[in-house]
């Protein structure tokens, strides 16, 4: 049976983000809030519970993951920038947004697009997220929180624990949790082009 903590929105309690990043170290599967509604998220090194979160989804080893990153810093470390991709990330980072771009060596051949060598990143604006990248001193991997025959990602800690307190480690409850997705951007082009619209603002990228 999972764990399921009460976190406060704007000042996450030390003991509870401890308790957190221990369960991930250890292994663990967690469903967490972010900017662009729940999701699920592992450490990047974790094969077992990456199958976890795929089994969860009820998708195959096809379906990628998107690594969750502090700041462009670390984002750095992932991924190919090129100056002018630079600009625009640090313009519109933290935020609702997914950006495909080339993967480094620091990603695992499996982790990448398969043909194309690229990796999904994200930077989120969410606190409870960044205390949690902080006490892991490392990105998450991570997948949107929708599950078979459910038409929207799952968006209330409640329902959450109540559907899957049997397959995850922990579940964070931090009250209201903004329903959507991220704006999925390529950046691997000559130009931004658009994946899949979301909350993330489209104008900043001419799209």
């Amino acid at each position: 049976m999972s764990q399921f903590f009460n976190v406060n929105p704007d000042n996450p309690q030390a003991r509870l983000i401890a308790q957190t990043a221990d369960i991930l170290r250890k292994g663990g599967v967690i469903a967490y809030p972010t900017d662009s509604g729940y999701a699920l998220g592992c450490m990047l090194g974790n094969g077992d519970a990456q199958t976890r979160i795929r089994q969860i989804r009820g998708v195959d080893d096809k379906h990628l993951f998107t690594l969750i990153c502090r700041n462009l810093s670390e984002l750095g470390n992932y991924a190919i920038v090129s100056n002018s991709q630079f600009r625009l990330l640090k313009a519109n980072t933290p935020g609702a947004y997914t950006f495909i771009l080339n993967a480094t060596r620091e990603v695992p051949r499996k982790l990448q697009h398969p043909k194309r060598s690229t990796v999904g990143l994200r930077v989120p604006q969410h606190i409870i997220v960044q205390a949690i990248l902080e006490a892991i001193d490392a990105p998450l991997l991570s997948m949107t929180l929708t599950i078979p025959n459910e038409d929207y990602a799952l968006s209330e800690a409640w329902q959450i624990r109540d559907q899957l307190e049997h397959q995850v480690d922990l579940v964070i409850d931090a009250g209201d949790c903004v329903a959507g997705a991220t704006s999925v951007i390529d950046l691997t082009g000559d130009a931004p082009t658009l994946i899949r619209e979301g909350l993330g603002d489209l104008a900043p990228f001419g799209l």
